[in-house]
């Protein structure tokens, strides 16, 4: 089920999603793997490789 306010989070916890997502963008232009961003940001390893192909 999708909702329509962004995922249920809060307007604070979209902004961290944001700003978590900007911060892999980067680390995947310097060069960095998926499992090393995956560390680095303590993400799941589903969702670096998702951001990675994208």
């Amino acid at each position: 089920m999708r909702y329509a306010d962004g995922g249920g989070l809060t307007a604070k916890g979209r902004q961290r999603r944001e700003a978590v997502r900007l911060e892999a963008a980067g680390l995947f232009a310097n060069g960095l793997e998926p499992l090393e961003v995956t560390r680095k940001l303590r993400v799941s390893s589903k969702s670096a490789c998702q951001r990675h192909q994208a």
